[in-house]
């Protein structure tokens, strides 16, 4: 993926343990989501991570696919879903780098749009999940806020706004949470206890393709 982080910075996050958006267990937005009814048919987990996400859907009977571009990440997601006996699928690969034919219904961004420093990569990376969900299928992005203090990289709505645009309707932008494990070196300013979670502001968008 050619984003504003390098692979071999995710990579070596992993490896070193758990970084802070590794939280053991789905985003709680995300469990919404699936409760609500609002994840159909074959599912993309884009930028997996360690898998929280894929196992969840897959343990609930969706046809969903995990990826990331951090080989780490995908080897202890995989050993996660065998360690818990859930066929959940798994792939090493570039969301920069995704091609048709469309074949997902839904796409769970979680923490991966807000990587993207440039808009060039945003609007990159909008096309690259344009050619691979069906018309009508929805997207949805779970983004950090910068509309308060938080950990790691914060967006305005703008820019989701801006992606996606092109082949995209944008049904629904509102604020919503995302949860993180407090690293031992946060900031005392933010008030945060470090090593417990922790909800930070973030932005939940759900965008159809149009065609």
């Amino acid at each position: 993926m050619t984003a504003s982080i390098p692979q071999s910075d995710f990579d070596s996050a992993y490896a070193a343990g758990s970084p802070p958006w590794v939280i053991d267990e789905p985003q709680p937005t995300i469990v919404q989501l699936e409760r609500d009814g609002r994840i159909t048919g074959q599912v993309l987990d884009a930028g997996c991570g360690t898998g929280e996400h894929t196992i969840y859907l897959a343990q609930r009977g969706y046809d969903v696919l995990g990826i990331d571009f951090s080989p780490t990440a995908i080897a202890r997601a995989s050993e996660q879903a065998r360690t818990l006996g859930v066929p959940a699928k798994f792939e090493v690969a570039d969301v920069m780098d995704l091609s048709g034919p469309p074949r997902f219904d839904t796409i769970v961004d979680s923490a991966l749009f807000h990587v993207f420093g440039q808009r060039e990569e945003r609007l990159r990376y909008a096309a690259n999940l344009h050619a691979v969900c069906r018309p009508g299928g929805r997207v949805y992005v779970l983004a950090l806020s910068d509309a308060g203090p938080g950990l790691g990289p914060q967006i305005p709505d703008d820019y989701i706004r801006d992606a996606f645009t092109d082949g995209w309707r944008l049904l629904d932008l509102q604020e919503s949470r995302y949860r993180v494990i407090v690293p031992p070196y946060v900031d005392p300013a933010l008030g945060l206890t470090p090593n417990e979670s922790a909800d930070m502001l973030a932005w939940l968008a759900t965008v159809e393709r149009r065609d």
